[in-house]
């Protein structure tokens, strides 16, 4: 069995080949990577390597050859993704490709944030293949989150436009886990997979902060152009980044990502950590 690991070098397929090399023999295991300069981390770590970008249908219909299980993880470059996963999918599809996971978007087909648009069609393009699948509906990451945390850390208050929207926040670590699980062809895994935390709002995830950093924090639930302002001055942020920050807390805000995950226990093997837990090692909080 081979399996390959797309956006290997990421941070996020970086974390499923660990985790994945624990699984299963390291020789079955591939990365993909953009060029050769990309690839010499994996390779100093004994990954095997395949050279291939989301924008060269031919590079990666040779780099897919052989390959039995694929993790497509979803590209970064918002303007050409539909794009960018179609030539991967059609790739796959001529080399026999006979499984592919997917990191997908919470809810896709039913949200209504820009997001799921491309993840909703994503999906939809692996049905027509025929291949068999998973679907990892990723909730909302705790690391997205850092940048406000640590402002209020050293403000004492935190200003937000998530409303009383909720989100399964939960550490980069364990969705890769999971990623990993179901790649390994170890595990059965469904179709379809809703992955995330337990439903918390702002005001839960700034109530543990507060409980475990001994500080008190004033949590203001306001607007984006109030939010916005409150991380262009206190972290330093220009407002075209600040406002990029904002719009994931409106997607909060909307409801989209108030999406209850399935029994993470059964599929990663243990229980996910506490969100308290996951904030004491994001921060690095005793």
């Amino acid at each position: 069995m081979t399996v390959l690991v797309t956006g290997a070098t990421g941070g996020l397929g970086n974390m499923v080949l660990n985790h994945l090399k624990n699984i299963i023999p390291q020789k079955e295991i591939y990365g993909l990577a953009r060029n050769n300069d990309k690839s010499q981390k994996l390779l100093k770590s004994g990954f095997n390597v395949k050279i291939a970008t989301y924008d060269d249908p031919t590079l990666l219909e040779q780099a897919f050859e052989g390959v039995n299980r694929l993790l497509l993880i979803s590209s970064s470059e918002i303007d050409h993704r539909q794009e960018q996963h179609k030539n991967v999918i059609d790739a796959a599809q001529k080399a026999g490709v006979s499984y592919i996971a997917y990191t997908s978007f919470a809810k896709a087909t039913k949200a209504n944030s820009p997001l799921s648009e491309d993840h909703a069609y994503t999906e939809n393009l692996i049905l027509n293949t025929g291949i068999d699948h998973t679907f990892l509906r990723n909730n909302w990451y705790l690391e997205n989150e850092k940048t406000l945390l640590d402002t209020a850390l050293i403000t004492g208050k935190v200003v937000h436009a998530g409303g009383n929207g909720q989100a399964g926040w939960q550490l980069r670590r364990e969705f890769a886990e999971v990623a990993a699980r179901a790649i390994s062809g170890q595990f059965s895994f469904p179709n379809v997979l809703e992955v995330g935390g337990s439903l918390i709002t702002y005001q839960q995830l700034f109530e543990a902060l507060e409980r475990f950093s001994g500080k008190k924090i004033e949590i203001i639930s306001s607007d984006n152009n109030a939010a916005s302002k409150y991380l262009q001055d206190f972290a330093d942020l220009p407002k075209e980044v600040a406002n990029i920050y904002v719009s994931s807390q409106e997607i909060i805000r909307s409801g989209d990502l108030a999406v209850q995950a399935d029994n993470m226990t059964k599929y990663l093997g243990r229980p996910l950590i506490s969100t308290d837990d996951a904030l004491k090692e994001l921060l690095h909080l005793t």
